[in-house]
């Protein structure tokens, strides 16, 4: 199945000055599968793969020294054949598991810089943020992996519909109306099946709705079960009161996560540090308040108030017991968890898009959901889960604060608006993994800033000078 992180991978891999990679990623979110495939067909099948968790046998090799050259004849060796820089792809998988390769890198980066080298991790994050090791500061290229999203969703089960869209379908049409339903079903559908490749190829290989819950009940008795094997004693019962209050948290009206709602009488000093693990292990993202619309927006987050979704909105639906008639026939009984399920979807979308999100509140009487910076802008982004794209809230943070664009997402067709001096764009949300077209439409209004004529006609110093 084809990933949009492959292009990001070969980018680094044709770099002049790569470095060592270290890749992040929730657990079975496909990173050892791109790894491999990069191998395969950027390297010809010339790549050694190293698996630290499965192998322990192979974190001796680094006990001794931390010297590159000896570590890569004892790894040739191990590997049955020659790993050769500027040729091989040598893949650490779970490097975590030894943090003694994690701090090699930073001599793998200083004296073999030709060897392509990645590091990834499901729980990497976690080590990297909780263990005492010298890490190589400024010797490693860093990339997040996620599940897949609706883009790759519609690519590995209906690569059609995204050939049309790439060759006919301009951003400032709206769609064919033969095209607005099987989208919007293909979007019910990715709520159902989620982003978890193996719950995907699952799907794609069976169409069976059946199998593939039984796919994501294993995957999530397998998050249940790293919290035994890999977390601290004294968070494993915290770490669970928590993963398993997100639905209920995300059910609420406003979708504020509050502590003393995972156990009764719970302060955020008893919990932080579990939902921070959960954090760090990439199967929760923190979305932060911010009030103030001044950059950059994260210094003006409030570290205290924010909301927690999952990672996949297939395993959110599934973990939270929605089955998949009701999402398919749109039951109106689930309505506000509806709302949880698409701002979850929309919150994957945006991050594999690489935006950082926060959310903008106003003495509790409006709110938008999604606030995001771009080319020096805060772009707001209000969501909504039908066709209804009445926002208050919107036109009232449109009036207080004037940004040049935004947009309002739901199951509307493409369509534009000024809100005030705003210029809106309404974005089916199966067509927001498209967002940057929106965006590259904006850019090409106003003129690029060129730093380099800028300081040109600057004075210099020697003129300064003079």
């Amino acid at each position: 199945m084809k990933r949009t992180i492959t292009e990001k991978l070969l980018e680094w891999k044709n770099s002049d000055d790569r470095m060592p990679l270290l890749l992040t990623g929730i657990r079975q979110c496909g990173k050892t599968y791109t790894m491999k495939e990069l191998g395969e067909t950027a390297f010809g099948g010339n790549y050694a793969y190293f698996n630290f968790e499965k192998n322990t046998a192979v974190a001796e090799v680094f006990a001794y020294d931390l010297d590159p050259h000896r570590i890569l004849r004892e790894l040739s060796a191990l590997h049955g054949k020659a790993i050769v820089p500027g040729e091989t792809l040598l893949i650490f998988d779970e490097i975590q598991s030894c943090v003694s390769a994690i701090t090699s890198l930073k001599y793998f980066c200083e004296d073999l810089p030709e060897l392509h080298v990645i590091g990834a991790g499901s729980l990497l994050g976690v080590t990297l943020n909780s263990v005492q090791l010298s890490f190589p500061v400024g010797k490693v290229n860093r990339m997040q992996m996620y599940p897949m999203s609706f883009q790759e969703f519609l690519e590995a089960t209906n690569p059609n519909a995204v050939q049309w869209l790439e060759c006919r379908w301009k951003c400032t049409e709206p769609l064919e109306d033969a095209f607005t339903i099987p989208f919007a079903n293909a979007l019910k559908l990715y709520y159902i099946v989620g982003g978890m490749p193996k719950a995907v190829e699952t799907w794609q290989k069976t169409s069976d709705l059946e199998k593939v819950e039984q796919v994501q009940d294993d995957i999530l008795r397998d998050y249940a079960n790293d919290f035994a094997k890999h977390a601290p004693i004294s968070e494993q019962p915290k770490l669970s009161l928590i993963w398993d209050s997100i639905p209920q948290q995300l059910a609420k009206e406003n979708h504020k996560f509050i502590f003393s709602h995972v156990k009764k009488g719970a302060r955020a000093a008893d919990l932080e540090n579990a939902l921070s693990w959960l954090e760090d292990a990439g199967l929760v993202y923190k979305v932060h308040l911010t009030e103030q619309m001044r950059l950059p927006l994260a210094y003006q987050a409030d570290a205290t108030h924010f909301k927690v979704y999952m990672a996949d909105v297939g395993l959110l639906r599934r973990k939270a017991g929605v089955t998949a008639q009701i999402i398919m026939q749109g039951n109106g009984t689930y309505g506000e968890f509806k709302g949880a399920l698409t701002e979850n979807f929309v919150l994957q979308q945006l991050l594999s898009l690489n935006k950082k999100p926060y959310f903008w509140r106003s003495n509790n009487q409006a709110e938008v959901d999604f606030v995001f910076e771009e080319d020096g802008n805060f772009i707001p982004v209000e969501v909504k889960s039908d066709e209804n794209t009445k926002a208050k809230s919107y036109a009232r943070f449109c009036e207080l604060y004037q940004p040049s664009f935004g947009f309002v997402t739901s199951l509307k067709n493409v369509g534009d608006h000024k809100n005030s001096n705003t210029q809106t764009y309404s974005v089916p949300l199966y067509l927001l993994w498209k967002l940057n077209d929106w965006i590259q439409l904006e850019r090409a209004k106003a003129p690029a800033f060129d730093l380099n004529a800028y300081m040109n006609e600057s004075l210099s110093f020697q003129d300064l000078m003079k």
